[in-house]
């Protein structure tokens, strides 16, 4: 078995802003609540690695990894996973942008599976990331929505 979620959000804000704020990886920290801290490892053309890490969970543990993502400007696409993969087999994420109307539907898929003695099974992170996945994205979209206010 393993995991899948598919969420979007539509952003009422043109295409290239929310591409260009949601693809800033150093400053996720401002724009996702769940994270402390985004440090970027290497850039390579449209590639960048990074490492993230989360605010200290209930038990005071700070969560970090490192990640790759890959952009597609033209397709208005974005591939990632993570490179440590912590309590996952594997975590593959793909983020598309396109227009919709006077704004931008934003989509993340995420497809993963976690290992044998993570401490929570396949059904369980999907729950946990869909739910989060849906918070993350609307305070995202008020934030993108805030910033296409002052451009405009």
């Amino acid at each position: 078995m393993s995991g899948h979620t598919d969420n979007s959000v539509y952003i009422d804000a043109p295409i290239d802003l929310v591409w260009t704020m949601t693809n800033d990886v150093a400053s996720w920290p401002a724009l996702f609540t769940e994270y402390s801290a985004a440090e970027i490892l290497s850039t390579k053309e449209n590639t960048v690695k990074f490492r993230l890490s989360m605010h200290p969970d209930e038990n005071g543990v700070v969560w970090s990894w490192v990640s790759e993502r890959t952009m597609y400007p033209v397709e208005r696409r974005v591939l990632a996973h993570r490179v440590e993969k912590g309590p996952f087999e594997y975590m593959d994420i793909e983020w598309t942008y396109r227009e919709e109307g006077e704004g931008t539907r934003m989509r993340w898929v995420q497809d993963f599976a976690m290992r044998p003695d993570a401490p929570v099974d396949d059904a369980a992170m999907t729950e946990r990331i869909d739910r989060n996945s849906k918070v993350q994205m609307d305070i995202i979209a008020r934030k993108v929505e805030l910033a296409a206010e002052r451009v405009s």
